[in-house]
């Protein structure tokens, strides 16, 4: 039986988080706006007008470029893409063909058994978006807000082998616009969106069948969904002896299912041609050094130095480095603490890091800082307060901004490690938990800690576990 695998290859449109549109000054991020909102002459294609280009546009797509390992390339031109649809009011799209902005690059994809999977890009170029329809009780609306909103495209080769690694692809390279800020990819807000080109081949062929084209899919579980099913269609299509068609397919989210939207496009479809509105766009030695100033260390390579530098083990390194303002508060605290960087992580991932979860925080947007975390673990190392104090000094921290010390004596936080203060409350507990001492002295040894709890508890968390557990111990004897 004749074993298959996929050949994928991904194309990825990244929306730039610039202030305002590629080609005129209109704002450009239009979500909670009104439709048709945000438009003026230029970018709804009226004629006789002249688009100018955003110099930050390029500036973010050079960095981009740049840490995709890419060519940037000293000359660019812009072309017109030329094709009918009712939300592109010019009848063509301002897009770059045969000479982008840059070439070549690549993306490093780390795979769950340890190896890494280079995924090649063919070219990156900038664009103007689209707009936006919208089918609503029979009649199809027109949003224009979209129109001209800056996009960079990026090609890849077809290297990934599965619907996985297209998943993988797409949270690496969201994961490096976001460290860059060149773009907020959320692809629920269309900021990064992405088209899929599947195929099939027998395992180890050194040839490609055809392809089809997956669109409209806007979240990466969507993408590895849609992938998977193509797939699958196209192994039970060739089994049955039927030929694949190179055809553009559309995800319906809802049903979980692909339909047929057209045959697909070829590039000759489009009849480009050259921008005449616009001059060849120069990036010199001296501007592109200027943009490149502003390209931080990887997150792949800062991954690879906090398990190198700090002795961390992959799964923390993977996940302090997954956003770049977490890693920055890492690195932060450990030089506060100036003490275990192990220690500083779990207490990241275990409470930072919930933190941030349950209130859809960034690190860099905590009052909780990293010096704070810092000495809230040297009060911990120095036994003035315990566990159960130091969790909770995290969130009043955090609400108030304060030091913890400074809250430490405010509020009276100290660990209580007077013998005779806890023996007091400890007899109280025995007293008036009579069954359970008979449990413990029956043989329930495991109740121990349950008396602990009751000691901490009536001691609002201040005292010493440990010395609770010991003075429990020898009254119960």
């Amino acid at each position: 039986m004749t074993e298959y695998e996929a050949v994928i290859g991904l194309e990825t449109h990244i929306q730039l988080n610039t202030t305002t549109k590629i080609f005129c000054s209109c704002k450009a991020d239009s979500w909670f706006d009104p439709p048709n909102s945000n438009i003026c002459p230029v970018c709804s294609g009226l004629p006789g007008v002249l688009p100018v280009l955003n110099r930050a546009v390029v500036e973010k797509a050079v960095l981009l470029a740049a840490a995709m390992h890419a060519e940037i390339q000293t000359e660019s031109c812009f072309d017109r893409k030329n094709y009918f649809y009712p939300d592109l009011p010019k009848g063509y799209q301002i897009s770059q063909y045969d000479k982008p902005l840059a070439r070549g690059g690549y993306l490093d994809l780390p795979l769950s058994d340890g190896s890494c999977r280079r995924v090649r890009i063919h070219k990156l170029h900038v664009e103007e978006d689209a707009g936006k329809t919208k089918n609503e009780r029979g009649r199809r609306l027109i949003d224009f807000n979209r129109c001209g909103v800056p996009l960079v495209e990026m090609v890849t080769a077809p290297d990934l082998r599965s619907a996985d690694e297209a998943a993988q692809y797409l949270i690496r390279l969201r994961q490096l616009l976001r460290w860059l800020g060149v773009s907020e990819a959320d692809m629920e807000k269309a900021h990064l969106r992405c088209d899929a080109n599947v195929s099939i081949r027998p395992k180890g062929a050194d040839y490609l069948n055809p392809k089809t084209e997956i669109k409209n899919v806007n979240s990466i579980d969507a993408v590895r969904d849609a992938i998977a099913k193509e797939i699958e269609r196209q192994i039970r299509e060739v089994e049955a002896g039927r030929r694949i068609e190179a055809w553009t397919l559309e995800w319906d989210e809802d049903s979980g299912k692909l339909r047929k939207m057209r045959s697909k496009e070829t590039e000759a479809d489009y009849r480009y041609f050259r921008e005449p509105d616009l001059l060849t766009l120069h990036i010199d030695d001296a501007w592109k050094n200027g943009i490149l100033k502003n390209l931080p260390e990887l997150p792949l390579e800062r991954r690879q130095r906090f398990m190198e530098q700090y002795g961390l083990p992959e799964y923390d390194a993977d996940l302090l480095t997954g956003e770049r303002s977490l890693s920055e508060y890492f690195e932060s605290a450990v030089k506060a603490y100036g003490g275990d960087p192990k220690r500083v992580s779990n207490w990241m991932m275990n409470d930072v890091m919930r933190m941030l979860n349950e209130s859809s925080r960034t690190a860099a947007q905590l009052q909780l800082t990293p010096e704070h975390l810092a000495e809230i673990l040297k009060l911990l190392d120095s036994g003035t307060i315990n566990t159960s104090t130091a969790k909770g000094l995290l969130e009043k921290v955090d609400a108030s901004g304060k030091a913890p010390a400074t809250i430490v004596a405010e509020e009276g936080l100290a660990k209580v490690s007077d013998d005779s203060a806890i023996r007091r409350v400890c007899e109280e507990v025995l007293t008036e938990n009579p069954k359970e001492v008979q449990s413990y002295k029956g043989g329930k040894v495991t109740l121990i800690g349950w008396f602990v709890g009751q000691v901490m508890r009536k001691m609002g968390g201040k005292a010493d576990p440990s010395l609770a557990r010991q003075i429990l111990e020898e009254l119960l004897r």
